[in-house]
């Protein structure tokens, strides 16, 4: 029988913070306990399914060979949204689940994370195109009210094109002869996972990351368990567990391989890659959906920027560092500046970003059209493996596969509860929205930076407010990043499990994408930050900054190049932290009396190299 505990009692409920300490004492029990369930991958879908199943009263450890969402899940078009594009493949049920969670998301679950953002279709034929994408937008629309519950958008509207260009200066007259808009949500997807990590550490589960999983423990035919091995200390150890549950997306196919077994089905990745320009380069109320010759494009609100993507092609080679190439770039340009008076340039990008898409294989030829359905399987006792899908519907997506696992437990287990449990720094968080101008006015901050952080932590931003008052020089902004400040670095490495540069500046913030220097001169500062609060002494501090500064370098670099394969090559000159922490210990271990000398970063030009912004 398996233990059940309370959800919805506060005296029952643990601290969400995921520090250091923290992290170790999740290790601890890992190695001392048998789990109901071990989630493997610390993804969106990986983190959701371990909400499902701590908050069905089971023990659940969650393993992460990374960081939170460093596939992937923080890769996204950062879109909640029901996929207009599935409606003329008749996908209908689909869109209806998608845009049910859409709903759930913006006003229950994470509406502190989750917000509306209005688009425009544009129109090039007068009456048929207008009736036939007006249909689709109202089928969108009804299927938004079927979750009993209102869908948290407007309803869609028919815009001359009068109406069009007065909205959007920016739009070229000839591209269009009227619009429809219509409303979808967006979240900073990233963030999204690291706060779900965090509301299943609230509800007791145990939370590793920068552990990978080597291979699994078997006792005939069945799983019951891992190898594990701590990647921060090298250390290795097992876990048991009665059932595991592989959410690794687009590594699905090299975790079941380590089973032994075949799979009962197989995993293709397909890469998409965004661009990044500031707001002043496009003149707009609202985003824009674009059609192309292989599927569909978006220009998406995002802060002070926009974000332009997607691409969709096939990709073989290294999943950990998908990279962007010039072609792929140029594509993007050349079909958005279809529809621009002043075209875009490469010159105008701030910062571009890849992420490989896990498709289920096997049912076309063509990326674009590959099931976005999940399917979730008992591919051998004791393990099941989840994959497909798509990131709005990852609550499903783990519910299904939390399901599958506790059929194979004994007892009675109440059934998923998720539809009703918001995320933390979700609950009040309306309250705090509505107090943000005396909540700025008592903290002596400006109102827009109260905004920022109830956007980012909701009703959490007390902790934020708190380190500021502890320390004022936390409210200053990072250089080259001016929206976000020295608190968050702490926050991060204190409450949210960043243990290294990277992890903050690509992850916990999104300066690596959204500065024009991608995070070069913000991160000798991010650093020193952190080391005082994890303990780094020079040398490892100075570490993280160049392997950080390393990753700019590549990733410029790769994005000049003219096919997958030469900007693989490039991106992967740039070495992970942890194997740049290994070869420093190994180096000090063959000479235990040399002293490690600090180097000078270099400046934030000497990142560049020379090339260009993009």
């Amino acid at each position: 029988m398996v233990e059940s505990r309370s959800t919805s009692d506060p005296a029952v409920a643990y601290p969400s913070r995921l520090g250091p300490a923290e992290r170790a004492a999740a290790i601890a029990a890992l190695k001392e306990t048998e789990l109901d369930i071990l989630v493997v991958g610390g993804g969106i879908v990986g983190t959701g399914s371990a909400v499902d199943a701590v908050t069905r009263g089971l023990s659940v450890g969650l393993v992460e060979a990374r960081d939170f969402a460093a596939g992937t899940s923080s890769r996204s078009s950062k879109l909640v949204h029901g996929g207009i594009r599935y409606l003329e493949q008749l996908d209908f049920r689909l869109v209806r689940e998608a845009l049910i969670e859409r709903g759930l998301l913006l006003q229950r679950i994470a509406p502190h994370l989750v917000k509306p953002v209005r688009f425009l279709y544009p129109l090039h034929k007068r009456v048929f195109e207008r009736l036939y994408i007006g249909a689709g937008m109202m089928l969108y629309d009804i299927f938004s009210y079927t979750g009993l519950r209102p869908p948290g958008v407007p309803h869609h509207r028919h815009l001359s094109r009068r109406q069009v260009l007065k909205a959007i200066p920016s739009m070229a007259p000839d591209a269009l002869v009227g619009g429809i808009t219509y409303y979808d949500a967006q979240v900073d997807d990233a963030r999204y996972v690291a706060n779900l990590a965090r509301t299943a550490a609230h509800y007791g589960a145990h939370i590793a990351p920068r552990v990978r999983v080597e291979g699994f423990l078997k006792v005939g035919e069945r799983v019951v368990g891992v190898q594990a091995r701590d990647l921060e200390t090298d250390e290795r150890f097992e876990i048991r567990a009665k059932q595991v549950v592989n959410a690794t997306g687009v590594w699905t196919d090299d975790t079941q391989s380590m089973v032994g077994e075949r799979g009962q089905f197989k995993v293709r990745a397909s890469k998409g890659i965004h661009l990044v320009v500031p707001r002043d380069r496009f003149q707009s109320k609202m985003g824009l959906l674009l059609r192309t010759e292989k599927s569909v494009l978006f220009v998406i609100p995002w802060g002070r920027h926009w974000l332009i993507g997607t691409t969709d092609t096939d990709w073989h080679l290294d999943k950990a560092h998908p990279a962007a190439t010039a072609a792929d770039i140029d594509y993007l340009l050349a079909h958005v500046n279809e529809v621009l008076n002043v075209p875009l340039t490469r010159e105008d990008v701030e910062g571009v970003y890849a992420g490989l898409r896990p498709l289920l294989a096997g049912e076309s030829e063509q990326t674009s059209k590959l099931s976005r359905e999940h399917l979730v399987a008992h591919s051998v006792p004791g393990l099941v493996v989840i994959a497909g899908g798509k990131w709005t519907t990852y609550r499903i997506m783990a519910k299904d596969a939390i399901d599958a696992a506790v059929d194979a437990l004994d007892g009675k287990i109440p059934q998923s509860t998720t539809d009703e449990i918001a995320l933390v720094g979700a609950e009040g968080y309306q309250a705090a929205w509505n107090r943000r101008g005396r909540i700025a006015a008592e903290n002596d901050l400006h109102p827009a930076r109260i905004e920022h952080f109830l956007n980012r932590y909701g009703t959490l931003t007390e902790d934020i407010l708190a380190l500021i008052r502890s320390d004022r020089s936390l409210a200053e902004p990072l250089p080259g990043a001016d929206d976000y400040v020295g608190a968050e670095v702490v926050y991060a490495a204190t409450h949210e499990g960043a243990l290294h540069l990277e992890d903050v500046l690509a992850r916990r913030t999104r300066i690596s994408i959204e500065a024009w220097d991608r995070g070069v001169s913000a991160a000798p500062v991010a650093a020193s930050l952190m080391a005082k609060v994890l303990g780094w002494d020079a040398a490892r501090e100075e570490r993280e900054v160049q392997t950080y500064l390393k990753r700019v370098i590549a990733e410029r670099e790769s994005q000049l190049q003219p096919d997958d394969a030469s900007a693989d090559r490039v991106r992967l000159e740039a070495p992970d932290i942890v194997d740049v922490d290994k070869a420093a210990a190994a180096a000090v271990a063959a000479a235990p009396s040399a002293k490690p000398s600090r180097t000078r970063a270099p400046k934030p030009g000497a990142a560049r190299g020379g090339t260009a912004k993009a």
